[in-house]
């Protein structure tokens, strides 16, 4: 599953052409909420400013207007939900509501019975969300998530930082980016910033450079064969280690986490660091990381992965995805209400104003109003193709060897032609 989003798609997301955004939010459907006392256990991981209490104050609402439900909302940190949500799953389990990315980790969910079909149910207003934003949710033409948020990664930089190292401009293939890199250094500045404890952060880099060097072709046919050991694939690892043997990254980068205190975000929302790797999410992440509150403010600008010089890969192919929930087997009637409350164009307008979200509702795709949202989308506009994380795309366990083998070439304990066979051997197993 390589999560491939169609070019009409993504010009909706960025509201071109998009006479149809006009309508309504989604329509009513049939759910049974007055089946008794119900409590939904919703987990999510937006536990920090601005979208836990955007969260919260939802499920507030929904209580008041539904007096036999309770929402119970857990709110965990992106690794600690993965942890409790394995925990979970392996005990034959999982919450009534929870955070998805979709792709191969819910195929699996999906094949083991832990999560619900929920095709009958939002087809009534299923039609109102981008649809290209549905496909990682979709497993065999049966919908088991809804996706509320979509976009792409890309690099995050401190314009002030790139002056201050005369950086007129962002690089656009990977040589300018590594002689940014070296002007960077040269000027004392930390280059990237990297949750090297996190891992997933790191697949990033690796992923993009196989697209740019291979084409979004090696992705698919990785995915079909379960061959990582291919030349592409080792030159992406190559590539990559160019970078890393610029020691580009913060100090203590490996020990460091994503959105913790002293972490990425931190770096990035501090000025203490002149570029990140990271998805739509960032500034707000960055701002609520950061000392001041709200990180870099205007200083803050995006530019796309770059080429790589003789690559088949397109300057304008995505790497990303979005997030989503999906609803557990045991579920109580009102769960995919209380989702499609969520997913309401008047909520999802609400989200976007954040700057945290893209929403994959048609009807409020068009007011997104943060800049730096705005950017993102327009990227996405002219995307001509768009590749799922990889450590979503594939079944988790082929994820995970991703995220752990891509640790590995970063720390230099694997060499780009060990980690290739690693990922492949696993990946055969899962096939």
């Amino acid at each position: 599953m390589t999560g491939h989003l169609s070019r009409r798609s993504l010009l909706a997301l960025a509201g071109v052409g998009t006479g149809a955004l006009l309508t309504a939010g989604c329509a009513d459907g049939k759910s049974d909420v007055s089946a008794g006392p119900q409590t939904i256990d919703w987990w999510h991981i937006q536990n920090t400013e601005p979208m836990l209490p955007v969260w919260a104050e939802m499920a507030r609402l929904y209580e008041t207007r539904h007096d036999n439900v309770t929402v119970e909302v857990q709110p965990l940190e992106n690794e600690d939900f993965k942890a409790a949500l394995t925990k979970a799953t392996r005990a034959g389990s999982s919450p009534d509501l929870f955070q998805s990315w979709g792709g191969g980790l819910l195929r699996e969910q999906a094949e083991a019975g832990l999560v619900k079909d929920i095709t009958a149910q939002v087809q009534p207003w299923i039609g109102q969300l981008l649809p290209a934003a549905l496909q990682p949710y979709t497993v065999d033409g049966r919908i088991y998530g809804v996706p509320f948020d979509i976009g792409m990664i890309g690099f995050w930089y401190n314009r002030d930082l790139f002056a201050e190292a005369r950086i007129t401009s962002p690089p656009s293939t990977w040589a300018q980016l590594l002689a940014a890199v070296r002007k960077l250094k040269a000027a004392g500045i930390v280059p990237i910033a990297l949750a090297g404890k996190d891992k997933w952060p790191g697949h990033y880099y690796w992923a993009y450079l196989a697209m740019r060097i291979g084409g979004l072709g090696a992705l698919q046919h990785a995915a079909e064969d379960g061959n990582f050991d291919t030349p592409d694939f080792v030159a992406a690892g190559q590539r990559f280690r160019e970078l890393i043997e610029l020691r580009p990254f913060q100090p203590r980068f490996q020990r460091a986490e994503y959105g913790s205190a002293g972490g990425q975000a931190a770096a990035m929302g501090n000025g203490e660091a002149a570029m990140e790797l990271m998805g739509q999410w960032a500034p707000s992440i960055q701002a609520s990381s950061s000392t001041s509150d709200r990180g870099i403010g205007g200083q803050l600008g995006f530019f796309t992965f770059p080429v790589v010089e003789g690559g088949k890969g397109e300057a304008t192919d995505a790497f990303g995805g979005g997030n989503g929930f999906a609803v557990g087997r045991d579920a109580p009637p009102a769960t995919v209400d209380f989702l499609r409350t969520l997913l309401r164009s008047e909520n999802q307008r609400r989200a976007a104003e954040t700057g945290a979200v893209l929403p994959t509702n048609l009807a409020a795709v068009g007011r997104i109003k943060d800049p730096n949202n705005q950017v993102v989308a327009a990227h996405l506009a002219v995307a001509t193709g768009f590749q799922l994380y990889l450590d979503q795309a594939f079944p988790s366990a082929v994820g995970q060897q991703i995220n752990d083998s891509v640790a590995q070439l970063i720390e230099g304990s694997r060499r780009p032609e060990q980690i290739v066979k690693d990922i492949t051997t696993v990946a055969k197993q899962s096939q």
